[in-house]
């Protein structure tokens, strides 16, 4: 193997194809593959060849990236690639899985031979698309030679949480980062559904907090989104701000932890959902406060 690895990226999404395209303009081998050929498509125009089944992309691949929708997709997806991996193959799990199913995938991972790096990553489409997210990452000291030109395409830093893929510890440092993302959107949607039902103009609000301990670049961006009517295309989608929460909340439960935050979140994003905005960006969740979705005049 070259110090450029080839790269087999399972699941161009959102995530998925950004990440791809940065594997791409550093010079790495990729190959692609997602469920709907259609998003994966464009990726040729990057460099990357596009594959037809996950077995093909990873086809003598050095590492293989998977970027799903959740665990019980990953599984599926690298039990249909399975023919054609190769032991010692370096396996860079980077989709938000939770940690129920951490001990499924590293059984797959020792089944084949691969060697496992939990590696979820920390941002969203802009930081995707830069290069800049955060990898999380946990696997042994020997491949890391292999995966870290990998994590360094994709990412502008890589915070290693330990030596054993299989323990989930970037798993579970990501739920616990991802619970203050979803809390703090909540509140956003709340400030502004309260401020609205109220009849109060919400720049007054920005205004208060300006420059003070409770004023946050955060708050301010996902306001934005909902105040200036851009909530597509998505940075984080509505639907799967709902799947995390719900690993929040079954993470929490499983370590005796009560998340009333993280539970009403997963409740708002799912009327936020039901009301028609389930690929909108998740400060979407602002639209559960209404019955009627927020149509009505304040």
């Amino acid at each position: 193997m070259t110090d450029k690895p080839t790269v087999s990226v399972l699941g161009t999404g959102i995530m998925g194809a950004a990440m791809a395209r940065n594997l791409c303009r550093a010079g790495l081998g990729v190959r692609v593959w997602n469920r709907t050929r259609e998003k994966a498509e464009p990726l040729a125009a990057d460099g990357a060849r596009v594959t037809g089944t996950p077995a093909e992309a990873v086809e003598g691949a050095d590492v293989v990236l998977t970027m799903l929708y959740d665990g019980n997709t990953v599984l599926d997806v690298m039990r249909e690639a399975a023919p054609a991996l190769r032991p010692g193959t370096v396996w860079a799990q980077c989709t938000t899985a939770g940690t129920e199913l951490v001990p499924d995938l590293a059984a797959f991972a020792r089944e084949h031979g691969l060697v496992l790096y939990d590696a979820p990553v920390l941002g969203t489409r802009r930081p995707a698309e830069d290069g800049q997210l955060t990898v999380l990452a946990a696997g042994p000291e020997e491949g890391r030679r292999t995966v870290e030109p990998v994590f360094g395409a994709v990412g502008a830093r890589t915070v290693w949480t330990g030596d054993d893929g299989g323990a989930g510890s970037a798993s579970r440092l990501k739920l616990v980062a991802n619970s203050w993302v979803i809390a703090a959107t909540a509140a956003t949607g709340e400030v502004l559904a309260l401020a609205k039902g109220l009849g109060v103009d919400p720049r007054r609000f920005f205004e208060l907090i300006e420059g003070g301990p409770l004023d946050m670049g955060y708050l301010r961006a996902k306001a934005a989104l909902v105040l200036d009517g851009e909530l597509s295309p998505a940075s984080f989608a509505v639907a799967t701000a709902e799947k995390d929460a719900r690993l929040i909340v079954r993470a929490g439960e499983r370590s005796g932890v009560r998340l009333d935050v993280a539970a009403a979140a997963a409740e708002r994003f799912a009327r936020a959902a039901a009301l028609g905005h389930a690929d909108e960006d998740m400060a979407a969740a602002y639209f559960a406060s209404f019955e009627d979705g927020g149509q009505a005049s304040t």
